[in-house]
């Protein structure tokens, strides 16, 4: 049996799966010409793989995503319609990027970057912030989405005393953290209530556009925005007009529609807009989980017993 991984994969874990599966011949793709070549005639592939990979394959039979959101590897056809099955990695990934999405909240609710520029500044006023600060407790917690980040979300919104809301298009009892869970017509009315609206959800046909200028006008004077999955669910053009207004009080950003996000994109100099580079979920615990996701999953597929997170293509999650 042949596996092709990518260059992502460290010589120390490559070792461990030579360790594990003596009987395995694994190779490694450092450039997508070698890709193309090594993939011919693989059994399994981790990775991303381009459409010329994917098409290249004569005997593939499994793709092991590293991550968690496989909308680029769905948005080819050939994949998305093949027999060729697609497992993900997800989990790792929730509590880091629920712990940076409370990492925004908590920086907006204590006007910390003020606070911060204070400090450069030896600048002492304490009467600035009297009465500015933000209580949690409290407060409406709206999370578009409740998987795993989702869920990561609703754990920590509870342990700060908000009241918690999730729409998903799963139809899902509440768990104990959340007031309610409703489906995807209810997100109105979500969006109206939350004065914080988090959104955690998978980029998919479904979810694209969904957070558009209309919705982003049903947000509460006030309210915040945390995005923290994927872009492209987000109308970036009229968020950045509400921003401006003033009426949305402030957007935690970690996904972008065009990544990098352009040199020329108003949102790198508004004070009331948090960036990060698409690094919320990046702990070495996080790659650690992943990789023995992987490892689990080959175990399984060598046994022939089912794979953990099997996707579905045609969802796209």
């Amino acid at each position: 049996m042949k596996i092709v991984v990518t260059s992502r994969t460290t010589d120390q874990f490559l070792n461990e799966l030579r360790t594990t599966f003596p009987d395995v011949h694994f190779h490694r793709a450092a450039t997508p010409a070698e890709e193309i070549q090594q993939i011919r005639d693989a059994d399994v592939y981790c990775g991303e793989p381009s459409r010329e990979v994917f098409l290249a394959a004569k005997k593939l039979r499994w793709i092991q995503c590293p991550g968690t959101g496989i909308d680029r590897i769905v948005s080819i056809p050939e994949i998305r319609d093949s027999d060729v099955i697609l497992t993900n990695a997800r989990g790792p990934h929730a509590n880091p990027m629920a712990d940076h999405a409370f990492g925004m909240i908590l920086t907006f609710a204590h006007c910390l970057r003020e606070q911060w520029e204070d400090q450069k500044a030896h600048h002492w006023d304490t009467g600035k912030y009297d009465e500015r600060v933000l209580e949690l407790n409290g407060s409406t917690l709206g999370i578009l989405a409740l998987g795993g980040i989702g869920m990561a979300v609703a754990r920590r919104g509870y342990g700060f005393g908000m009241e918690v809301y999730g729409v998903d298009t799963q139809l899902i009892p509440a768990p104990p953290e959340v007031k309610a869970v409703w489906g995807l017509e209810r997100l109105d009315e979500l969006i109206q209530m939350s004065d914080w609206f988090v959104i955690t959800a998978p980029f998919t046909p479904e979810t694209q556009g969904l957070i558009d200028r209309r919705r982003i006008g049903l947000l509460k004077p006030g309210a915040h925005i945390i995005a923290i999955s994927r872009g492209g669910i987000l109308d970036e053009e009229a968020l950045i007009e509400g921003l401006r207004s003033g009426r949305i009080a402030g957007a935690g950003l970690d996904v972008m529609a065009v990544e990098p996000l352009p040199a020329d994109s108003p949102l790198w100099d508004m004070d009331n807009v948090i960036l990060s580079p698409h690094a919320s979920a990046l702990t070495a615990e996080m790659w650690e989980g992943r990789r023995q996701i992987f490892k689990e999953n080959l175990r399984r597929f060598l046994a022939d017993e089912p794979f953990l997170y099997m996707c579905d293509k045609q969802a796209g999650f």
